[in-house]
């Protein structure tokens, strides 16, 4: 899916075998009423496996864990557009999701988990989005009591908002391997990541699913 050359990884490729613990805790954080991948596999029937089905499962994860190898039905993704309103007709309006199976959805979420520790370090306190224990909410709650000081004590406040057209478009997939290959990530790790991102195929729901393709 990603255009390019599949980057080399330049450590060593090993890491920890996959714990049916850590699958249990991946599938317990999954929430239930999320749209299937293209094996129309809900998470529901996978939140019912017992310990014979957790067992199979955590094999086949460690399976790709230490191969490499990804299973071509764990590699596709469905791309569906819905509207950010009611009504919508230009392209602007939209907005682009990508389905995937759940059961690529729990091999990176181990993954994120482990990678969370050396990734950590090196994001910002003022991070607010996509963090735990805190949300946009508290940084908004913060400005508006300055806000209210400002004015209280007639002083001028100046708000800067940057606002990325089509952010993710943009990033620069190579470039953000590189970055992760100089964190304390596991050579393992970074290789399902990798080749998820260049393995990957990709169909268009529109009113029918069209045949995959991948970027060359």
């Amino acid at each position: 899916m990603i255009a390019g050359k599949k980057p080399k990884i330049k450590k060593n490729i090993e890491g920890p075998t996959i714990l049916k613990e850590e699958v249990e805790a991946a599938i317990k954080k999954m929430k239930n009423g999320k749209a299937t991948g293209p094996n129309n596999i809900p998470v529901g029937r996978i939140k019912a496996l017992d310990d014979v089905g957790i067992d199979l499962t955590t094999k086949l994860l460690n399976a790709i864990y230490d191969s490499g190898t990804i299973p071509e039905d764990l590699c596709k993704s469905v791309f569906v557009v819905l509207p950010k309103t009611p009504g919508a007709t230009q392209f602007e309006l939209h907005r682009t999701i990508s389905l995937m199976s759940h059961f690529t959805k729990i091999l990176l979420c181990v993954l994120m988990h482990r990678m969370r520790k050396s990734i950590r370090p090196e994001i910002s306190p003022k991070q607010f989005g996509f963090m735990p224990d805190k949300g946009t909410r508290n940084a908004i709650f913060t400005l508006s009591m300055l806000m209210e000081r400002c004015i209280e004590m007639q002083k001028d406040l100046h708000l800067c908002f940057n606002d990325y057209s089509e952010a993710f478009d943009k990033v620069g997939h190579v470039e953000l391997f590189r970055m992760l290959e100089k964190l304390d990530i596991d050579g393992k790790d970074l290789r399902v990541i990798r080749n998820l991102y260049w393995d990957q195929t990709a169909s268009v729901r529109i009113e029918v699913i069209s045949n995959p393709s991948k970027e060359e």
